[in-house]
């Protein structure tokens, strides 16, 4: 499950906001007049249409999974759980059926008309996301049903979508997809810069792709850090393994790095203070530390080894992409460009898998900080999962359809990729009309306007 997820949710944010920078390069070609945004726009449809299938593959796998690998789960809290997913189907067919409108629409359909088609493509991805992420962050604090002899009896949906945990997951994974498929749409247009591609189709792609994200990060930054402070209230047990805190106590420094070992902390900086003033802005505030858990339920150290890592390196890459931030916002202010400046795009070039590895740790810790619950205070991992059945064959399996669908959708886009380099950026015929004069939009085009 780990595996098919950890694929899975590295094309998340592609569905949510590469369709979203698809849109803005496709309003700002029909506003302007601009051939350029127009020809990015009408080949960024066709990698979120690749993406898109992938994503319905994978997502196929999971609902199986759930089934096979989780009958504690789906027997015992079907009912609660399984209402967010039956949301997320109607998204899900109401995205599949406006992506193929808008592919099928380019010189089809009069341009705004075509234009809005798109629109619903992004609502309703964002709609799926919020979905997912209502069933996700029901497990961390489930409400919403009534138990009696450990069933079931009663949902009430409005409260188990909307749970304690919704808006802030929601609010954090959407702000992620949008700096996840930023950067990694300006490490694409950043490599082909390196490589000499300087024209002005490449730095428009770039400057769409970093903007967004460079817009979005600072914001995500004030989001995770009033997230910290929600998680130090509503999920001690979560805080506790984030600042891998063994003990209770105030005055409780920040480690840096390390690992627990029998209950101690290992090969770690200490930042005297941190942790407390971080959590409440008081160096004596008290936090609760693993000694708090009953034993019974504490999670392992090995658990909170790696949640406390992978949200070290979540919180230092991001630190990191923001000083790639203000360095763009440097350069622009002094000079009103990027070009030439290439250990600049050095850095942008390796930012997409930066971020990408921020998205994963970040969810590492969000599922692996709930352990030993699957439903936090209602049902244990160990009586969730399933502890029967052929799950090494099953998993090889898994393994390689994942394979074979992530070698196939590389594959699909280097072709579309060197297609598109044999076109060339300036030879491409504009969407929506001739190569000259004006089209149907009144964009003139071939004039340079």
């Amino acid at each position: 499950m780990a595996f098919t997820l950890g694929f899975h949710i590295i094309l998340v944010p592609f569905g949510v906001a590469l369709t979203t920078l698809m849109l803005v390069a496709n309003h700002r070609g029909l506003r302007r007049g601009d051939r350029d945004a127009l020809l990015l726009a009408r080949r960024w449809s066709k990698v979120a249409a690749v993406l898109f299938a992938v994503g319905a593959i994978t997502g196929t796998v999971l609902s199986f999974e759930l089934g096979i690998l989780w009958p504690g789960l789906m027997g015992r809290y079907g009912a609660a759980f399984g209402f967010p997913f039956a949301i997320e189907g109607l998204f899900f067919f109401l995205e599949a059926i406006f992506v193929s409108i808008y592919i099928y629409g380019w010189d089809r359909m009069p341009p705004w008309a075509h234009f809005w088609t798109g629109v619903p493509v992004a609502l309703s991805s964002i709609g799926g996301a919020a979905a997912v992420i209502a069933a996700n962050s029901w497990m961390n604090q489930p409400g919403g049903f009534t138990l009696r002899d450990s069933r079931v009896v009663a949902v009430r949906p409005a409260e188990v979508f909307f749970n304690g945990a919704f808006w802030w997951e929601m609010l954090h994974m959407l702000l992620a997809a949008y700096i996840v498929a930023g950067f990694a749409v300006a490490s694409v247009y950043a490599v082909g810069m390196l490589r000499g591609r300087t024209s002005r189709y490449h730095r428009l792609g770039f400057l769409i792709g970093f903007v967004t994200a460079a817009v979005v990060l600072p914001f995500q930054m004030v989001v995770g850090d009033t997230i910290a402070r929600y998680v130090f209230e509503a999920e001690p047990a979560k805080f506790a393994a984030i600042e891998l805190l063994p003990s209770t106590g105030t005055h409780v420094p920040e480690t840096l790095g390390g690992i627990l070992v029998d209950g101690e902390v290992r090969y770690g900086l200490p930042l005297p203070d941190v942790a407390s003033l971080l959590a409440a802005f008081r160096p004596s505030t008290r936090i609760a530390g693993l000694d708090a858990i009953p034993p019974a339920v504490r999670p392992s150290d090995q658990a909170v080894s790696t949640v406390h890592l992978a949200f070290d390196v979540m919180v230092g890459l991001s630190s990191v992409l923001m000083l790639l931030v203000v360095w763009f916002a440097w350069l622009w202010w002094r000079h009103r460009s990027v070009d030439g400046r290439r250990w600049f795009l050095r850095c942008c070039a390796v930012s997409g898998l930066a971020a990408v590895a921020c998205l994963e740790t970040g969810w590492v810790v969000t599922e692996l900080g709930r352990q030993p619950w699957t439903v936090v205070g209602y049902l244990l991992t160990r009586d969730a999962v399933t502890t029967q059945g052929n799950l090494w064959p099953f998993f090889g399996a898994v393994l390689a359809i994942y394979v074979a669908v992530g070698a196939s959708a590389v594959g699909v886009l280097l072709s579309m990729k060197r297609r598109w380099q044999a076109e060339g950026d300036d030879t491409v015929d504009v969407p929506y009309g001739p190569g000259s004069g004006p089209d149907r939009a009144g964009v003139t085009v071939g004039s340079g306007q």
